[in-house]
């Protein structure tokens, strides 16, 4: 059977592994939006995919794919369209007029992300109401001339749900976590990381969001700082965009001595091994979508210590996969950090349940086959196992075989 035709309209960049993933399953072209200054894919895909780069400007950018989408509508199958912001309105539109599934894949709450400004703007990215009051409209609009959504979490399907019209939604955490890569060592840490070029006395903390008002940076390093005040002999390595920044923080709080830090590795050939080389990882975040960073580092048995906000609650479930504080809370996460460090037992506990949870329910092959699955569905089968409607679910619930694994 020849692969459907598939076209992935991206606003904000994308992930190669979320790229790689369709590009197995599909005949993948791809509508991406300039971005100034960055990269539209993280990195190189592993194979040749039709990229078609448009303007930089939001606004533009919606006509530019809404004119790409009627010009070519009879060699397009499907269209998913990353967000639900104004490209998502140009999809939904297009896939309204010309009778084409559209689906928006949405990985993080736009609006919460915008409201973390507001307390912490970046430099040259203000809070303004007006903007809020955009994004709030546009989602609405989304919501109402919208075929469908695919989410990341349950906290997600709750996101676009508030938004109004019931339309299907499914939960799949895709690009997942390639449990082939993402495993325990075989080697001592201290070998790795005399391999790795990293410290191979301290212990070493694994951080790696952008640096963004959402991702709350600052809280993380008031609480390694907060430790270094009390003798604990302790590294932050840190791979992801806007090191510089973070660096330059680090150097707020004292410690920027502490900080081993560079542009993002690539995710499969070296990512991995940095992971393994570590003795903890902590994601601090003010919101989160689900949070693929804490999933990574439980696959590699590394004891996970993370903010409980958002989809974050659904994967680390403080006792059972992890350590939770309270989102800001500096002392709490530093009194994370100590009991995980100090307890070896423990956290080998906790983060042996962690991988249970990734192997059953965050595994690469699982969600991308769940996603290939809600692809083809006609609209008829919209309501088979991979959709689900979410109402109410109460926050940090797992889904019931993930819960099963963890309980064991």
């Amino acid at each position: 059977m020849p692969f459907q035709r598939l076209c992935l309209i991206v606003e904000s960049g994308t992930d190669v592994r979320l790229v790689d993933g369709l590009c197995e399953r599909f005949e993948l072209s791809i509508i991406a939006r300039r971005i100034e200054g960055g990269v539209e894919i993280n990195h190189q895909p592993s194979q040749p995919v039709h990229t078609l780069v448009g303007p930089s400007s939001r606004l533009r950018f919606g006509f530019f794919v809404w004119k790409h989408l009627r010009k070519h509508r009879e060699q397009t199958e499907q269209v998913v369209v990353q967000g639900y912001g104004l490209a998502a309105l140009a999809a939904n539109f297009a896939g309204l007029i010309f009778r084409r599934k559209t689906t928006m894949l949405v990985c993080s709450p736009a609006e919460a992300y915008y409201r973390c400004r507001k307390d912490h703007a970046e430099e040259g990215k203000p809070y303004r109401r007006r903007e809020l009051l955009l994004i709030r409209l546009v989602a609405r609009l989304n919501a109402s001339i919208g075929q469908r959504y695919i989410v990341l979490s349950h906290h997600l399907a709750q996101v676009v749900r508030s938004y109004g019209r019931k339309v299907s939604v499914a939960v799949i955490p895709v690009y997942g976590v390639d449990t082939n890569l993402f495993q325990p060592p075989r080697e001592s840490k201290s070998a790795i990381r005399e391999r790795l070029g990293l410290p191979t006395t301290g212990r070493l903390i694994f951080f790696s969001s952008r640096i963004a008002p959402e991702k709350d940076s600052e809280t993380l390093l008031s609480a390694v700082a907060l430790l270094r005040s009390t003798g604990k002999d302790i590294w932050l390595l840190h791979r992801s965009g806007g090191y510089r920044a973070f660096i330059k923080d680090a150097e707020r709080f004292g410690i920027a001595d502490r900080i081993i830090a560079s542009d993002a590795v690539h995710p499969h050939r070296s990512l991995p091994q940095e992971y393994q080389a570590c003795d903890l990882c902590v994601q601090a975040s003010r919101e989160e979508g689900l949070g693929f960073s804490p999933l990574e580092a439980l696959a590699c048995g590394v004891p996970v210590v993370a903010a409980a906000v958002g989809g974050l609650k659904e994967t680390i479930i403080d006792g059972q996969t992890g350590w939770t504080y309270a989102p800001g809370d500096s002392a709490e996460l530093a009194a994370c950090i100590k009991a995980a460090l100090d307890d070896p037992e423990e956290a080998a506990r906790r983060s042996t349940a962690g991988r249970e949870l990734v192997s059953a329910e965050y595994d690469r092959q699982h969600v991308f086959a769940m996603l290939e699955r809600a692809m083809i569905a006609s609209d008829n089968d919209i309501a088979t196992s991979a959709f689900v409607t979410v109402n109410g679910l109460q926050d940090g619930a797992l889904l019931p075989s993930a819960r099963e694994g963890v309980n064991r």
